[in-house]
């Protein structure tokens, strides 16, 4: 048997990198980088690359940004290029380890613009952060955008504290929501669900 396809991958888009271009390698305040996320959220849908969702990796007692992610899943074609799994993968890629919590290494944090959804909980209990911090939780994202975010478990916050990362919630959350709504309530929106479930406005309104 051979195999036609043997690699996989994605690349950040190029905005990025000129979206952060004169946005500081530091950045000590938390909400500092929840800001950057929510920049980097609310261009992605825009320019078209993947849905309102972006991740910042940075060292959790300076704030250095290791790296960051947005959601590629329409960029790629990849169902699981969410931003939390990019921005975590570009990290360890960067670190050249599996386990961002290894001996002897800084404890990292991950800032996204929401709770993760069922697939990244599993990618951030795994990746060796130290710190969640997210813009909120809910289901508002499901009702603002219509993505299905599955089947997350009730203590998922007491799952990860055993598991020793500490979760921080409603950091600038008012501005999460906003960029959902915004994303919600545009006349192309794509919503990527799987299992013959995604669906396009544009398509329903033809």
């Amino acid at each position: 048997m051979e195999l036609t396809t043997t690699r996989f991958g994605a690349t950040l888009p190029g905005w990025v990198t000129e979206e952060l271009r004169g946005v500081d390698r530091m950045l000590p305040d938390t909400e500092d980088r929840m800001r950057l996320a929510h920049r980097l959220a609310g261009r992605n849908h825009l320019e078209g690359t993947g849905g309102p969702f972006a991740a910042v990796v940075s060292a959790a007692g300076s704030g250095e940004v290791l790296a960051v992610g947005v959601n590629l899943v329409l960029a790629s074609g990849l169902s699981g290029m969410h931003a939390e799994v990019v921005a975590l993968c570009l990290a360890q890629a960067g670190a050249g380890t599996w386990d961002l919590g290894g001996a002897g290494r800084p404890p990292v944090e991950l800032a996204v613009n929401w709770r993760p959804c069922a697939m990244c909980y599993g990618a951030v209990l795994w990746s060796g952060v130290a710190r969640l911090v997210i813009a909120g939780e809910g289901d508002e994202v499901e009702h603002l955008t219509g993505f299905d975010e599955g089947p997350m478990r009730p203590d998922w916050k007491e799952q990860l504290a055993a598991r020793g990362v500490e979760v921080h919630t409603d950091v600038l959350r008012e501005e999460a929501l906003a960029t959902f709504r915004e994303y919600g309530e545009r006349p192309d929106v794509v919503v990527y669900n799987g299992g013959g479930r995604s669906r396009s406005r544009v398509l329903e309104v033809q």
